[in-house]
């Protein structure tokens, strides 16, 4: 049977990709976790290095010219993520280390100036562990409360019940994006105008959808918006929040210190305008400056293109999945990311990741960050394949080929 051959070079973008070519087990390697992190192309690495070779000094207020090069460069990936997330502004743009702590930006900084006692925090039973913990912490500190969304058996949200749970209480609306867990996509365009109706600002987990799709924060409306580097083809330790102009201008810093400052006496500190009021300290240079060659590559080959070629993934790994009848797939959203998490008659989801290893096949497995989830779904832990746009159809043949391999060897 012919498959849909992505719009973009498939070939060609897998020997961009230098980790791909070896052999695990004396098998080719198969990468299907790119939900958990993603490979790194060829004009990220080199430009890692040439960074360090040739541009590297640290940036912001030097006058020497390695100091001004670095600092322009450090500044263009700034204007590239505004560009990806079509941010009115590249001060909406603030570099973190990651979504996690993007996530724990806003709770200490917006949430501990606008969070008091017997005020609520809403998300959803399908969080990622870094959208729940951060939350549960300002309701500690603050006296606030922590409402839960409920989901179906489908993985999806219950927007019914979700729309009943926003209150006059309600202070902030986080929720994810895409589902690390499901691949749920949530109807985000409906969340947030059900939030914004009531003056309740939204922030959205993009950890899996900055990768996946086209994300537009102007057209979305989203009040915060974050993702990691590590997810999107770059280097990890980089991330992204995104916030509204007007919220992050009235918001404190998080930390204090070094660049996020203006003028500092020992009555008092005058603090620097946006961004840099949040990026306390020397930042993660390099790696932000190839978080730019990411993005670049990823515009090449095309994000749209990108995610149909996923979509045709998905679609085709879970038709040949509901073959084998030991396979139970968990999350069957109508809209979902290119996810396939599953669980095995009697096998534990770890030693289904063990033998595949065995075959050169990398998939995660355990709760993934969201025992809540599992907990759900009555399962201690599942298997999850995720895909990229390195990955191809005969990948996913030779990963149905390993899981019936495990089901023969568990008899």
């Amino acid at each position: 049977m012919n498959q849909p051959q992505p719009r973009f070079d498939l070939a060609k973008a897998r020997a961009d990709f230098p980790i791909l070519s070896q052999t695990i087990n004396r098998h080719p390697l198969v990468y299907l976790d790119n939900a958990a992190s993603t490979h790194k192309p060829r004009a990220v690495i080199d430009r890692i290095r040439k960074v360090y070779e040739e541009d590297y000094s640290n940036v912001h207020r030097g006058v020497h010219t390695l100091s001004q090069r670095c600092t322009d460069l450090f500044e263009s990936a700034r204007e590239k993520v505004q560009t990806l997330l079509n941010a009115r502004h590249s001060h909406e743009i603030i570099f973190v280390r990651g979504t996690t702590e993007a996530i724990n930006l806003v709770a200490q900084s917006y949430g501990r100036k606008n969070v008091g006692p017997g005020d609520e925090i809403l998300i959803t039973a399908m969080e990622h562990h870094s959208n729940i913990v951060p939350w549960q912490m300002l309701c500690e500190q603050t006296g606030a409360s922590l409402k839960v969304a409920p989901i179906s058996l489908t993985g999806e949200l219950l927007m019914d019940e979700f729309a009943g749970l926003l209150s006059d209480r309600t202070r902030l609306v986080s929720v994810t994006h895409m589902s690390n867990a499901l691949g749920t996509i949530n109807p985000v365009e409906q969340i947030i105008a059900q939030a914004h109706a009531r003056g309740i600002p939204v922030l959205l987990d993009g950890a899996q959808s900055a990768p996946h799709m086209t994300v537009d924060v102007q057209a979305l409306d989203c009040d915060f918006y974050a993702f990691s580097g590590h997810k999107l083809y770059g280097p990890s330790g980089i991330g992204v929040l995104y916030g509204k102009e007007s919220l992050l201008t009235a918001m404190p810093p998080w930390q204090g210190g070094g660049d996020m400052i203006r003028r500092v006496t020992f009555e008092k500190t005058e603090y620097n305008e946006l961004p840099y009021k949040f990026e306390a300290g020397t930042p993660n240079i390099a790696d932000t400056i190839a978080l730019g060659a990411a993005i670049d590559y990823v515009n090449i080959l095309g994000i749209d293109a990108i995610a149909e070629h996923e979509h045709h993934l998905l679609a085709y790994a879970t038709e040949q999945a509901l073959k084998i009848p030991e396979l139970k797939i968990i999350g069957t959203a109508g809209h979902k990311g290119a996810i396939l998490s599953f669980t095995l008659d009697r096998i534990h989801p770890h030693d289904i990741g063990t033998l595949l290893d065995q075959l050169g096949i990398a998939i995660r497995a355990g709760h993934h960050c969201a025992m809540p989830v599992m907990d759900f779904f009555e399962v201690p832990a599942t298997a999850r394949a995720s895909f990229g746009l390195y990955n191809t159809f005969e990948e996913v043949d030779i990963l149905m080929d390993g899981i019936r391999q495990v089901i023969k060897m568990f008899g």
